[in-house]
């Protein structure tokens, strides 16, 4: 009896980490006023208490070229797309990266690599 009520409290004091938002596609297309990048992103979003609040768009080196906040949860929409227009990318770039965000972790520590299609 003692050692389940051990087990009872390290597992109630056991810290829980939700998991962190995944993107699982991105598209970017160029046009005269930038580029548009789409997103789509899946998280195990419990409501308000828990879920994907946007993602960025980062160069090689981690700096950031673009940010897409999300406002709302999306729990009955997963996964889920969204843009972000008029993105500026500096001229002769060839790749992006791109993190989600949630919000209880805030930003995750994989990126998504995008490998852009030759402007015309």
């Amino acid at each position: 009896m003692m050692r389940l009520l051990w087990i009872s409290l390290f597992c109630a004091a056991t810290p829980v980490f939700a998991d962190e938002a995944e993107i699982v596609n991105a598209t970017a297309s160029p046009s005269s006023s930038g580029w548009t990048v789409s997103v789509t992103i899946a998280h195990a979003e419990t409501g308000w208490d828990d879920y994907a609040d946007g993602w960025r768009i980062e160069n090689g080196a981690g700096d950031t070229l673009g940010t897409r906040v999300l406002h709302h949860p999306h729990a009955n929409e997963q996964p889920f797309t969204r843009s972000l227009s008029g993105v500026s990318l500096p001229k002769g770039t060839e790749t992006i990266w791109i993190r989600a965000r949630t919000s209880v972790d805030g930003w995750g520590h994989d990126r998504f690599e995008l490998t852009l299609p030759e402007a015309n």
